[in-house]
C-alpha cells in the first residue's frame, strides 16, 4: 500500500487530506497520479498542473521517480513565503 498526502491550498480544492493506494508492483508518481486521476475523475486538473510539487518518503521527487509498497507520496502546491 502506497499513502497519498495532499497539503495546503490542494488539500482544500481536494477535499481530502490523504488517501492510500494499493499495488503489486513499483510504478512511477506519473503512473500514480494516472491511476489516482482514473479513481477520482474530478482531480484531474488539480494533479496535473505543471508546478504541482511532489516528494517520496519526504524527499522532494519528481514525476519518473519510482515508488514502492510501503512508501508514501505527497503533492503540494508551490510554497511562497515572506
Amino acid at each position: 500500500m502506497i499513502k497519498v498526502l495532499f497539503f495546503a491550498s490542494l488539500r482544500e480544492r481536494l477535499g481530502v487530506d490523504k488517501i492510500e493506494f494499493i499495488v503489486d508492483t513499483p510504478l512511477s508518481v506519473m503512473d500514480l497520479r494516472l491511476a489516482i486521476i482514473k479513481q477520482h475523475p474530478a482531480w484531474e486538473s488539480e494533479l496535473t498542473k505543471k508546478n504541482l510539487l511532489i516528494a517520496v518518503n519526504k524527499e522532494q521527487s519528481h514525476i519518473e521517480s519510482l515508488i514502492h509498497t510501503g512508501d508514501e507520496v505527497a503533492f503540494f502546491p508551490p510554497v511562497t513565503g515572506g
